[in-house]
């Protein structure tokens, strides 16, 4: 018998198994993939520490979260500058001097912010989907070169089909600054998340390869409490209908060379490229390995986004008005188990960033340990 089960060895399980291990509270971790980590698993592959579920930058304002974390790896100093190729253009990400010089050829914060403004008043009522918002921000030019379709791939759905609220703000900087996030601490854990997470659970049992299945209790009855991180509508056998996610189908490439487009991540913003992006690997850790070295090789993921169906990962929640409803079910639902803890982006349908995973994590545990 445990006082913890613990089914997910992501990033909200891991780190609310080191609390209730601190704590001295005995903790099971279950998870049905082959290792721990979760989507922000990391694998070194010839060399190069390889995102396996896509690119995590950990980016945060939040200190406690930053020293948190930096008490069990140390991070480097990587700074999120993507870019985006729109049928062979390159454009800076976020939306900055250097995009608008690039669009416009202009040179002053005061031409480009005229342009916009022109542009932005094509909607002159309150916006009714995603097209409609995204021109009222930042205007028809940048909308139809480096919103539209992107977001048509990830979404699998028109812009015009989609609501208002998933674009509420797109940075706009009338400075030359390529930094995507506006955050005080940024960067990526020396030699992989996968290091973080083992860190996270020393001296705790792990067992992989188990998928916890709510409706057998053989699992439940082994413990106190159960933290879940898997999918709320699954814990409840779907009773108010499924929720809807995107999932994401990587295509990964070992190539026999040092440098295959320059920088971290590329959006391609066309319609017609299947791939939303290109991350090449490497250059999350500046293209050498932990001893200094220049890596020879390099590996590459093309991102491809899709309609979730069981059996695939399930990344981004649709948080439309209508999951929103179902999942508020749900969540009413979940009162009725005060021995189940639901945590992480599956167990709570929200899109969180690591270092919000990581202060739910801890603001739970604070609640449930003393």
């Amino acid at each position: 018998m445990v006082d913890y089960l613990i089914v997910g060895a992501g990033l909200f399980g891991s780190v609310f198994a080191h609390e209730a291990h601190k704590h001295g509270k005995k903790v099971l971790v279950i998870d049905r993939r082959n290792h721990i980590g979760g989507n922000v698993y990391t694998e070194k592959v010839a060399n190069i520490n390889v995102h396996r579920y896509g690119a995590h930058i950990f980016h945060t304002n939040n200190e406690l979260v930053w020293r948190y974390a930096n008490q069990f790896v140390e991070f480097n100093r990587f700074t999120n500058a993507p870019v985006a190729n729109y049928k062979g253009e390159i454009y800076s990400m976020p939306f900055n001097m250097y995009t608008f010089n690039k669009m416009w050829n202009v040179s002053t914060p005061e031409e480009a912010k005229q342009i916009i403004e022109s542009q932005r008043m094509e909607i002159g009522h309150e916006p009714t989907n995603l097209e409609e918002q995204a021109i009222a921000l930042v205007g028809r030019d940048i909308y139809a070169k480096l919103i539209k379709g992107y977001t048509e791939k990830q979404w699998g759905r028109e812009c015009r089909d989609l609501p208002a609220f998933i674009i509420k703000r797109l940075p706009v900087r009338y400075t030359y600054d390529n930094n995507y996030f506006n955050a005080k601490f940024q960067g990526i854990p020396i030699g992989g998340y996968t290091s973080l997470v083992e860190k996270l659970l020393e001296g705790i049992e792990v067992r992989l390869n188990i998928d916890y299945k709510p409706q057998t209790h053989n699992w439940r009855d082994c413990a106190s409490k159960l933290v879940y991180t898997g999918p709320i509508d699954q814990f409840f056998q779907y009773c108010y209908g499924a929720l809807e996610y995107r999932s994401v189908r990587f295509e990964t490439e070992l190539l026999d060379i040092p440098n295959f487009q320059g920088n971290a991540a590329v959006n391609y913003t066309d319609r017609e490229t299947p791939w939303t992006r290109i991350i090449e690997h490497k250059w999350f850790e500046f293209g050498r390995d932990e001893s200094g070295n220049e890596i020879p090789q390099t590996i590459i993921s093309k991102e491809y986004s899709a309609e979730w169906k069981p059996g695939d990962e399930p990344f981004y929640p649709v948080n439309d008005e209508t999951n929103e409803e179902i999942y508020r079910k749900y969540e009413q639902l979940a009162l009725s188990e005060p021995d189940v803890i639901f945590g992480g982006r599956l167990g709570k349908y929200k899109y969180y960033d690591m270092d919000q995973v990581i202060a739910e994590a801890l603001k739970l545990a604070e609640e449930e340990l003393t």
